[in-house]
């Protein structure tokens, strides 16, 4: 029975182990990562996109509204809230804030060159038609308006009916 418990330490002892070198750990990475930082240093020319024409989604909700753009493929460019601006509480579904993120996301929107813009509108909210009418008030031509609210085909079962 000695000879079986020598024998694991036999084998650990013969394992050679590998160099440090060989075998990066976390502080070389971190290391590497701050060499890699160094290096790349010298600031990077930062590319503008330019998008002339663009999509704009408005998701208007109960208690917020968020207006998106985004370039014909669908990547966004930018996006503002009602919550963003610094509207709070039951403010935030109001019609005007949500031409206040309309006007906000254009403003950013225009950096990116966009004049020219189609309009999804989704959701029940006070804010659908206000921050419509705010795009076209920054000087976007809106193109056309589409309604992309989802409509269940009875779908889902409701819950039970209340009895009181």
């Amino acid at each position: 029975m000695a000879k079986e418990s020598d024998k694991p330490e036999k084998e650990k002892a013969e394992k050679p182990e590998k160099p440090k070198a060989e075998r990066p750990d976390k502080a070389d990475k971190a290391e590497a990562a701050a060499g890699a930082e160094g290096a790349a240093a010298a600031p990077k020319k930062k590319v503008k996109r330019l998008v002339e024409k663009a999509v704009v989604h408005i998701n208007a909700t109960f208690n917020n509204t968020i207006v998106t753009f985004t370039d014909t493929g669908g990547a966004t460019l930018c996006w503002a809230s009602a919550g963003t601006i610094g509207f709070g509480g039951s403010k935030k579904s109001t019609p005007f804030a949500a031409q206040r993120a309309a006007e906000q996301a254009t403003e950013k929107a225009k950096r990116f060159g966009v004049r020219e813009v189609e309009v999804r509108v989704k959701g029940p909210g006070a804010g659908r038609e206000s921050a419509v009418t705010a795009l076209t008030m920054c000087g976007l031509i809106v193109r056309g308006v589409e309604d992309v609210t989802p409509l269940p085909h009875n779908g889902c079962r409701p819950r039970k009916r209340r009895r009181v």
